[in-house]
């Protein structure tokens, strides 16, 4: 091994009281760079074991960088931040990786890929190595997802052996501490336009006789939330099409009286359904405008169509709608209260007036709705100077 400065590769393994399989991986990924004639480390990233893991590695001669925050992400942020080599492979210490068998991660990452993810469905699941719910539930749903959301083009979102190049990982700033660490890799590299490859891998049962670390219903929702909170077209603006496109032909269909399909009568209390979905679907709208804004100016999502479209809707003419909104929603109540004045306000007998005031209450919460949104939107596009 020459110099730092010249490392090639990085093995990094997080780590957390895994003394039983520690040395195994070890001995593996030694093995791995002699036989392989690569120039490289393995780096141990501790997150606090209590049991012999820190003495293990130093038994074996190995680096090992002490991280005092908590968290699978926490660990191998460290892990990545202090590692000297070019590439670097990371991987689970609990012997269910093989760290003996990665030619396929450094070629492809030598052709110039910048993050190589392993794929355990095609190089093989040992029996017992996956949980069922995992294997044939939460994997292939959260991957459907990841695709679905970002079109990635990976079949197993959450292989935990998976190579990258150092410097381009390290300028996405990931900063999620927990397991979904693993998710904001691959989402945040997406976004970026890094080239992404797929490699097959195996997976085996973990040496280990104490229970994983990972916890199934927490990590699965955390990993889901994070999908989600990177997405908010599919978590705000496709649900809000939808709810205005019900609305807004409910309302239609409605406005004028009653209809029956199929010898089902919708009325009154369809229309207030549909009444309703049109402030949902504009409350939606609104949330979503405004969390994409927040996210194009941290410059989480970076989208150049979305911000010349965002950039478009300025305070002036967001406002500007709004009071419009408002405006009509006052002039349809107070045709209401016209009528009901009419009669000296005692009782007003009318379908027609009822669905009418509903309307016009709709349209002023909308207004009010998108005129405290422009101004939100309006304080996230503040430019911030520091002297």
């Amino acid at each position: 091994m020459i110099n730092n400065e010249e490392l090639e590769l990085t093995i990094l393994m997080p780590c957390l009281n895994e003394e039983e399989t520690l040395e195994t991986c070890i001995v593996k990924a030694k093995k791995y760079l002699v036989d392989s004639n690569i120039n490289g480390e393995i780096l141990i990233a501790d997150n606090g074991s209590t049991d012999r893991s820190i003495a293990v590695a130093e038994n074996n001669s190995v680096r090992v960088v002490h991280v005092k925050n908590k968290g699978y992400g926490s660990a191998l942020m460290a892990g990545i931040q202090s590692a000297s080599g070019k590439f670097i492979i990371m991987g689970d210490a609990d012997d269910s990786y093989d760290f003996s068998q990665l030619d396929r991660f450094i070629d492809s990452l030598r052709t110039g890929n910048e993050l190589v993810m392993g794929n355990r469905f095609k190089g093989g699941i040992s029996p017992n190595a996956m949980p069922p719910l995992h294997k044939y539930i939460g994997n292939p749903i959260l991957s459907f997802l990841g695709k679905l959301f970002f079109k990635i083009p990976c079949g197993d979102f959450h292989c935990g052996l998976r190579g990258f190049n150092r410097e381009s990982i390290l300028a996405l700033n990931l900063h999620t501490t927990g397991m979904e660490f693993a998710s904001e890799m691959v989402v945040r590299s997406s976004i970026a336009q890094l080239s992404i490859d797929e490699v097959p891998t195996t997976l085996s049962p973990d040496g280990r006789t104490r229970a994983p670390h990972l916890n199934t219903w927490r990590d699965g929702w955390r990993h889901l939330c994070f999908l989600l909170m990177y997405t908010p077209k599919w978590l705000f603006l496709y649900p809000a099409i939808m709810l205005f496109l019900f609305g807004l032909i409910t309302t239609i269909c409605l406005f004028g009286g009653p209809m029956t399909i199929s010898d089902i009568e919708f009325a009154d209390k369809t229309f207030y359904a549909g009444a309703l979905s049109l402030l949902i679907s504009v409350q939606c709208l609104s949330l979503g405008s405004i969390v994409r804004k927040y996210a194009t100016e941290q410059n989480f999502l970076p989208s150049p169509k979305y911000n010349n479209l965002l950039n478009k809707i300025t305070l002036e003419n967001a406002a500007f709608f709004a009071f419009s909104v408002i405006i009509i929603g006052l002039t349809l109540s107070f045709w209401c209260f016209y009528k009901w004045a009419a009669v000296d306000f005692g009782e007003l007998d009318s379908h027609y007036i009822n669905r009418t005031m509903v309307l016009s209450l709709t349209l002023i919460a909308c207004g009010i709705q998108s005129f405290c949104t422009a101004f939100v939107s309006g304080i996230i596009s503040i430019k911030k100077t520091y002297l």
